[in-house]
């Protein structure tokens, strides 16, 4: 017997009924994703066709390298199971219509046969067996585990249901092929020679298994029809536009936020109305999976919130599905008093926005790259700007920022009180320096931060560092305006900045703030601010390795670093502060569970650090929490807001006797 099988066996001479019927199904599916599409479409324009090569790299290593889905072990393997058992049975589908219906008719070339044969069989096998396995893991842990952060709908079974008919049936019909032919030569596709063995355990010629071949044979087409069919009107859509949302993810650096274009003449601000967020934010409607990462390192939502960035996505999307009818020329004219559910207010709650810190956790462990942090801001930006709406304490905020340049209610002539005996260069009065230290305002005007301030001064001295500061001239970088949703008062900051600056020559900025250095790094270049931007603690390392400041004093405290979501998460800056830590201390350095990438947010982010926490728990508190299990005693940050947050956890938490909070400056400084 030649080693190879003959398609449409047993059912022949319906090829071409197959072939018509294949073709309406796939129309119904091409259908049901224009019409997706045709959703995505009410959106704004956006250019995401850029570095083409690199977005192609993106779908490889994150859609079928599952660079992200991974990180989480076990749903992580069991969808790698999965996805890649189907592409495997899908191609091998491909492989097998090449070979009957171009390549042997046309061409008369046949290479389906001897020892390919026989791996090719053995590969479908074992790629179709594991595709049965993640199944069977997905369904487990979804209605046996049950995570909290699934939650469960028709849907979601169905289709892993239908997923497993579709391979079951299949195995099915090849086990009963091999059943009724008998060939040796079928023990390489294993996992079909054992059905077969239990179908015929006499392995004797056996008519009966031809008919129940046909029948299943035609159970599993249909099964296999309806599969393709039901994928364009299903989450199962997410094969495709979690793969296009891979594609079109932003290649910006991480969570640098877009201007709103001509500002002067637009008429609205912000988004209120679905079709006010681009096409590119409208697909992340569909690619969201419901997989719920996001929502379990969203410190908003763990600390009992209104807020999570998978429900803002899914209502998003129930928002732009029922918007779609009216959004029609022709509803419009069929019943103009129709009214749809608002975007802001009744499918998303104002508390939800204004419990978002900007942490960029839910991005940053989100497999599909949906970008959650953008569609808050820009609510924010409609709500501050077209409503005036916003937090009572906020109001405050921006008149200070108005009148003087800070956050805080302090005359923008005393910015560089702090540093008046310290022998600071003031650019007004000698311009001629290396490289101007940005103090920020917190490191002006706050108390305890002008301590960090003055800590970076006397390193900068000890290395004999030629810089300077602008003093009065210095105004707020605008990321806390921004953030808020304050667009307009941020370009007015932004703007003086970087005249002054330029007016200055300045080339090199040195921050403590990370929120700043992220600000002056990723966001002034859309104004036209172009400089070398440095963290201190990327620089204070650099000093330490050149020999330039000295370490006499190692500390012997028990440290444990905690990550600022801007200096991490936005910037990959993880590795220097902790290297910092090392060359100074002679005692313990731990680490939190949550750290680096999946550090938990101080909760001084996105301006909340200007308003109340009145709902959950408060964010602060739990970190403090996270970091006092390490039995460290002393917290190293490297942010004004992080420091501030976790000084202020310690003494809610009356543990000002075991443990402390202090900035990496201040550690360096200790120990010269």
């Amino acid at each position: 017997m030649q080693i190879t099988r003959e398609i449409f066996f047993n059912v022949h001479g319906v090829a071409l009924f197959v072939y018509i019927l294949a073709v309406i199904v796939i129309a119904i599916f091409v259908w049901g994703l224009y019409q997706k599409i045709s959703l995505w479409k009410i959106g704004k324009k956006e250019n995401r066709t850029d570095q083409i090569t690199k977005r192609i790299k993106s779908v490889l290593w994150f859609g079928f390298g599952h660079r992200r889905i991974l990180d989480e072990a076990y749903p992580g393997i069991f969808h790698f199971l999965l996805f890649w058992g189907f592409v495997i049975l899908f191609l091998g589908t491909i492989v097998i219509f090449l070979q009957y219906d171009i390549l042997s008719p046309i061409f008369n070339y046949f290479f389906l046969y001897g020892d390919f044969y026989l791996w090719f069989s053995l590969i479908l096998d074992i790629f179709g067996a594991l595709a049965i396995i993640g199944v069977l893991l997905a369904l487990y842990r979804r209605y046996i585990l049950k995570p909290k952060r699934l939650d469960n709908i028709f849907d979601d079974a169905f289709s892993l249901i239908l997923i497993f008919l579709v391979l079951i049936t299949g195995f099915i019909t090849e086990g009963l092929r091999i059943a009724a032919t008998r060939p040796a030569f079928e023990v390489w596709s294993f996992f079909g020679f054992k059905l077969a063995q239990i179908f015929n355990p006499a392995w004797i010629e056996n008519t009966s298994l031809l008919i129940w071949r046909r029948i299943f044979w035609w159970i599993h087409l249909g099964i296999a029809f309806f599969f393709i069919g039901y994928v364009g009107y299903s989450k199962l859509l997410h094969i495709f536009s979690s793969s296009l949302s891979q594609f079109f993810r932003s290649l910006a650096p991480p969570g640098a936020l877009k201007p709103i274009p001509d500002m002067e003449n637009a008429e609205t601000f912000g988004v209120s109305k679905v079709e006010e967020f681009t096409w590119r934010q409208l697909l992340d409607a569909d690619a969201c999976t419901r997989c719920g990462r996001c929502q379990d390192n969203c410190p908003a939502y763990l600390s009992e919130k209104p807020l999570s960035p998978k429900k803002i996505i899914q209502d998003l999307k129930s928002n732009l599905i029922s918007s779609k009818k009216i959004l029609s020329k022709k509803s419009e004219k069929e019943n103009p008093e129709e009214k749809r559910k608002a975007l802001i207010g009744e499918s998303i709650s104002e508390d939800e926005l204004w419990a978002c810190t900007t942490c960029f956790a839910c991005q940053q462990t989100c497999p599909v790259f949906v970008e959650h942090v953008d569609k808050v801001i820009d609510m924010r930006r409609y709500l501050v700007l077209m409503e005036s709406k916003f937090p009572q304490e906020v109001k405050l905020v921006f008149k200070n920022m108005e009148t003087n340049y800070n956050p805080w209610a302090l005359g923008f002539a005393t910015r560089g009180d702090w540093a008046k005996d310290l022998g600071v260069k003031i650019l007004s009065e000698d311009k001629n320096v290396d490289i101007l230290y940005w103090v920020g305002c917190a490191g002006s005007f706050d108390d305890r931060n002008k301590k960090v301030s003055r800590a970076m001064v006397k390193i900068l001295q000890t290395a004999k560092i030629n810089f300077g500061i602008l003093g009065s001239e210095e105004m707020c970088c605008g990321e806390t305006a921004r953030r808020i949703g304050n667009e307009y008062l941020a370009t007015i900051l932004i703007q003086g900045n970087i005249e002054v600056l330029k007016n200055y020559g300045v080339k090199k900025i040195l921050t403590t703030c990370p929120h700043g250095y992220n600000t002056f790094k990723n966001e002034y270049p859309q104004f036209g601010g172009e400089f070398e931007i440095v963290h201190h603690t990327e620089f204070i390392l650099d000093l330490i390795k050149n020999g330039k400041i000295k370490i006499d004093k190692k500390l012997s405290e028990g440290l444990v670093y905690h990550d600022s979501c801007y200096l991490g998460r936005y910037n990959q800056i993880y590795d220097s502060p902790r290297d910092i830590l090392k060359s100074i201390t002679s005692g313990k350095i731990f680490e939190m569970e949550r750290k680096k990438e999946k550090s938990f947010c101080c909760g001084a982010g996105g301006g909340r650090m200007w308003m109340e926490e009145k709902l959950g728990r408060r964010i602060n508190q739990l970190r403090v929490e996270q970091a006092k299990k390490t039995s460290a005693q002393t917290i190293a940050t490297a942010c004004p807001y992080c420091l501030t947050m976790l000084s202020d956890g310690i003494k809610e938490k009356n543990w000002e006797e075991e443990l402390k909070a202090k900035e990496l400056a201040e550690l360096v400084a200790e120990s010269l």
